[in-house]
């Protein structure tokens, strides 16, 4: 895994605890959220990688209709991986404003390239490239004026 920020690593640790319970079916203990934050606690914003495993679980149902919208499959046929990636930056592009669509599609982007398979990346991309255009509209449209001008 490429060296990075705090936040790409709290990122990673929501990834893991996402694709855990998604493939056991179940929701996440407390232990099991205090075991990854022991195994990256030098690395990891902590508070940010708490915001996001809860609001992700939150908000799942929001996050998985958005997603509908701009998947060609059904959830459930989507690897682990990167519907868990994907949840994530609609959770990043909905509800943390703060952070510029840019960073969220990159940094979901170099997750899975690290975590996923073999092409899984280009899926996350070409997803999450049509979502900006929904969730974050105004923004893009910021950033293309803003190059356009130059």
């Amino acid at each position: 895994m490429p060296a990075s920020t705090p936040r790409f690593y709290a990122r990673c640790a929501a990834i893991q605890v996402l694709y855990q319970a998604l493939v056991n079916e179940q929701e996440i203990a407390q232990n099991e959220l205090n075991f990854v934050l022991d195994e990256n606690h030098n690395e990891i914003d902590q508070k940010y990688f708490e915001i996001l495993v809860e609001g992700i679980f939150k908000e799942i149902n929001i996050l998985d209709a958005e997603l509908d919208c701009a998947t060609d499959r059904s959830i459930t046929c989507i690897d682990p991986v990167e519907i868990s990636i994907l949840r994530l930056a609609v959770y990043e592009f909905i509800y943390c404003p703060e952070v510029p669509y840019r960073v969220v599609l990159n940094e979901a982007v170099e997750l899975a390239k690290s975590l996923g398979g073999e092409q899984g990346y280009k899926y996350v991309n070409g997803v999450l490239n049509k979502m900006v255009f929904k969730l974050r509209s105004s923004e893009y449209k910021a950033v293309i004026s803003h190059y356009l001008r130059k």
